[in-house]
């Protein structure tokens, strides 16, 4: 069982994701900002991160930034549709800062669950960090 931290603003996005993780076996715990989620990140030390990109406090793209300073290790997965408004696109931004895998949202839950036990690691051995091209 992986611990899962999981920063997304929208609550029916955490919801969702989070009963999908946990069917599939993982601890969870949710953050509604980025601030939250740095915060809580640095008290529970999770195995792997997945966070939007556009939240409130603390942005998607700041957010990694910070935990590639504070923990290089830990794979991120950038889940994000964009904000809706014709703000340019930066899910490219967030790979070419360190995120492990960028989605767009919504994605297929088996998606989902492979990149996730793809990016864990395994046997107590440092996770193998895959980088991919954003998609969308």
């Amino acid at each position: 069982m992986a611990r899962i931290l999981l920063i997304d603003d929208d609550g029916g996005v955490r919801r969702t994701v989070r009963r999908l993780l946990e069917r599939a076996g993982h601890a969870v715990l949710e953050a509604g900002d980025g601030q939250e989620g740095l915060r809580l990140h640095r008290e529970w030390r999770p195995d792997l991160i997945i966070a939007d990109i556009f939240m409130p406090q603390v942005d998607g793209l700041e957010l990694i930034l910070q935990l590639r300073r504070e923990a290089a290790a830990v794979p991120i997965v950038i889940l994000s549709g964009g904000d809706g408004s014709g703000t340019p696109d930066l899910r490219k931004e967030a790979a070419l800062l360190g995120a492990a895998r960028v989605l767009s949202k919504p994605c297929a839950p088996d998606d989902l669950i492979g990149i996730v036990t793809r990016l864990l690691p395994q046997s107590g051995s440092p996770a193998l960090v895959e980088r991919a091209p954003p998609e969308g």
